[in-house]
């Protein structure tokens, strides 16, 4: 079992900066790949950015690609999503998640967090 627990979400002005951290428990949790995903008000959720479990390699979405990094602290069992030059668009909940597969479907990650809420005001 994976737990993961994000926070840094909270409310910020269109071209502000804010950090996504998403804090992982459990015994295999070092060996996953991290994704992050974000849901808007009436929208489904939709992929953000993914690390492989090693931080080796990376991908993002044509959406955020240029303003948002992601990156991952083993030592720490902690994934980053770096978000700057923040859209009203990029409004959202943003969920991590772990999993074993290298893809952008939610269906292939079997852990998320409960979600930290992003509301960026114009």
């Amino acid at each position: 079992q994976v737990q993961l627990e994000e926070s840094g979400g909270g409310l910020v002005q269109a071209g502000g900066s804010l950090r996504l951290s998403c804090v992982a428990s459990g015994r295999t949790s070092r060996t996953k790949n991290m994704g992050w995903f974000r849901q808007a008000p009436g929208k489904e959720r939709e992929f953000v950015a993914l690390i492989a479990w090693n931080g080796g390699n990376w991908i993002l979405s044509d959406s955020v690609t240029g303003r948002f990094t992601i990156s991952k602290d083993n030592a720490k069992d902690t994934t980053y999503l770096q978000m700057n030059t923040l859209k009203p668009e990029d409004t959202a909940v943003y969920y991590c998640a772990a999993t074993n597969s290298w893809s952008r479907k939610t269906g292939d990650y079997a852990y998320w967090g409960q979600g930290t809420r992003v509301t960026v005001s114009p």
